[in-house]
């Protein structure tokens, strides 16, 4: 424990972040600009040998996209980003124009829709904490846990955390960004301060994933595939590139079908999905890991944005606030929102001003999760077997249309690259309603929602059909 920090201190000139995710990282990129002394306290050993798993992130072992958005602010926030990505394998590329991507509809035609950032959630969190502690006022404590709060004098305001060791940091700002672990409401009924209410759906949605090697095949023409399930058929699955010349598979189900952890049984899942096309790539290929599961993937959001009397100094931000299935890859394009809503809140505010403006703070970041929260909640009420409160008239009425909009993105290029606009969260929601686009959807209202499709593509034909470029030359 400090000398200095008696029971009941008071804050000094810094911020403690909890949590060295991509939320907790980007929270301090942010910080930094208003604080002198930012630290990051995270439970982990943080290697510095390079990109390595860690059970503070027991998702990064399955598929992750950054979408073009997350992209783009991350890159504002921290320049020479992306080139460092690139550098160490991630790959930048065009979706559903570099992909084999079956919709609930149909097969996407290879159209510009919006760029995506593939590659090893290791990968990418080992570069970010490199590019964030490259400002000196940042620092971390790594195999470090805070079990606590500490109150300010006052008794309304948080003046730093405790640790495990007995330790006090003040701070006049706490972020907590510990993810779906996250003790807050705990630590606020321990303060005597009131917790938040919370929504949750859950699709009861399970992950199964192993990588590969990349066997050669020089027709092939994608650089990554996606078969998605849908209610009548709740089985799908992912592959994407990695770093290293490898394929990430996950293999994705809701309920009953969740996918096996089994190695005997991986493939043979694989080969239940609608299209045979993952089946086929990963048939020859060679697995490099054990199938592992992951089914801790339901919506949660925990409202802070509307306490009343929440108390100065304690901000709330990422998984630990609001936290998506996994399977609409928004959760690290949510981070990275919802620190450019924290950087924009902070412009005018002095470090000593931040502590009371936390609730307005708290609003912002909120909101800039708003888009993702409706696309996947409202997804995910789709499946019969999802807990959580029923869709009202609005909602129901919107999954239709948001139906109409898939088949119509399916066929045409325009709808694609707005549809994709909104999924990447470039674009508002609003975008799929503008009078063209409605026109466009609604004249091809007669399609089926949900129709037979083929098993691969018009513009990819199954391995067995295809030619070797060289022979047709």
């Amino acid at each position: 424990m400090d000398d200095d920090m008696d029971d009941h201190p008071e804050p000094r000139d810094g911020a403690v972040v909890l949590g060295a995710g991509v939320a907790g990282l980007l929270a301090a990129r942010v910080l930094a600009e208003r604080f002198d002394r930012v630290t990051v306290v995270e439970r982990d050993e943080l290697p510095d040998s390079g990109p390595a798993f860690r059970p503070g992130v027991p998702q990064s072992r399955h598929a992750h996209v950054l979408w073009s958005k997350g992209v783009d602010l991350i890159e504002d926030l921290l320049p020479g980003t992306t080139a460092r990505l690139l550098a160490g394998g991630a790959v930048l590329l065009d979706l559903p124009r570099d992909f084999l991507w079956l919709s609930p509809a149909d097969w996407f035609l290879p159209v510009h829709g919006a760029r995506a950032l593939l590659g090893s959630r290791e990968l990418l969190d080992r570069t970010l904490r490199g590019q964030v502690l490259r400002d000196a006022r940042i620092r971390v404590r790594a195999r470090c846990t805070a079990t606590g709060l500490v109150a300010a004098a006052d008794g309304r305001s948080v003046a730093g955390v405790e640790l495990r060791s007995g330790e006090r940091l003040p701070a006049r700002l706490v972020v907590d960004a510990t993810g779906r672990t996250s003790r807050a409401p705990d630590w606020l009924a321990a303060l005597g301060h009131p917790v938040p209410a919370t929504t949750r759906y859950d699709s009861r949605l399970g992950y199964s994933s192993r990588s590969y090697a990349v066997p050669p095949d020089p027709a092939r023409r994608w650089r990554g595939m996606y078969v998605q399930g849908r209610p009548d058929s709740p089985r799908g699955g992912v592959l994407v590139p990695l770093e290293g010349d490898r394929w990430l598979a996950t293999l994705i189900g809701n309920g009953d079908h969740a996918p096996p952890t089994a190695e005997e049984e991986f493939l043979g899942f694989a080969r239940s999905l609608r299209s045979p096309a993952l089946h086929d790539a990963l048939r020859d290929a060679q697995p490099l890991s054990s199938p592992v599961g992951f089914r801790n993937t339901a919506n949660e959001r925990r409202h802070y944005e509307r306490l009343e009397h929440a108390p100065d100094g304690f901000l709330v931000l990422g998984d630990a606030a609001c936290r998506f299935n996994p399977v609409y890859g928004h959760g690290m394009t949510v981070a990275a929102l919802a620190a450019d809503a924290l950087r924009e809140e902070l412009r005018t505010l002095s470090p000593r001003e931040v502590p009371g403006a936390v609730r307005r703070i708290q609003r912002s970041t909120a909101a800039a999760a708003e888009t993702a929260w409706q696309i996947a909640t409202s997804e995910d009420l789709r499946y019969p077997q999802t807990d959580g409160p029923p869709p009202d008239r609005t909602t129901r009425i919107m999954q239709r249309y948001m139906s109409r909009v898939i088949v119509g993105a399916n066929a045409d290029p325009a709808v694609a690259a707005r549809f994709f606009g909104v999924l990447s969260l470039s674009a508002t929601p609003d975008t799929l309603l503008g009078p063209a686009t409605m026109l466009r959807v609604l004249s091809r209202w007669r399609r089926p929602a949900s129709p037979h499709t083929t098993p691969y593509p018009s513009h990819h034909a199954p391995p067995g059909a295809r030619q070797d470029p060289k022979e047709t030359a």
